[in-house]
């Protein structure tokens, strides 16, 4: 599979393998192409997840990975692409619909925004949560403390 697809992508694509498990890094540019692809022609009938991790030191400092399943083939496969700070992605909804809340997630945790998306908004923190928990750069307890005395009026109990 992995081979036809460089046959039609070229270096946007590097299939990998770590510790058994089989990954793709591709090039952000292809990721819609790619994901339906998997989903049509692949039969990648499921998404498990998307999510990211952010490297602080790195120019693109983000990853965003797709884990997809495929029942009748029995496999899994990851998808990553890494993107910089204040890029976005297509959203895969239209692909899987179950990507909606996979999404909100990385957006509410990351910061990372997916266009298209048919409601983007924060789906574990309150609105008027600030900042993105899950970057590197996060000051969750200054934060903490902010969000309860403004919300609760009380101290934090951090």
């Amino acid at each position: 599979m992995v081979a036809k697809l460089k046959l039609s992508y070229g270096s946007g694509i590097e299939a990998l393998t770590y510790l058994g498990q089989n990954y793709m890094v591709v090039d952000r540019s292809l990721i819609p192409e790619l994901l339906e692809i998997l989903r049509s022609d692949e039969q990648f009938d499921y998404c498990v997840d998307i999510t990211a991790v952010h490297y602080r030191e790195r120019a693109k400092q983000f990853d965003v990975i797709w884990v997809l399943y495929s029942f009748p083939r029995n496999q899994r496969i990851r998808v990553k692409t890494p993107i910089a700070d204040g890029e976005s992605l297509p959203t895969s909804v239209p692909i899987w619909p179950g990507a909606n809340w996979l999404e909100r997630e990385v957006y509410d945790m990351f910061g990372i925004k997916f266009d298209g998306h048919p409601d983007l908004k924060r789906i574990l923190l309150p609105d008027g949560w600030k900042g993105h928990p899950l970057r590197k750069d996060y000051g969750i307890l200054q934060q903490d403390n902010e969000w309860v005395q403004i919300n609760l009026g009380i101290e934090s109990g951090q």
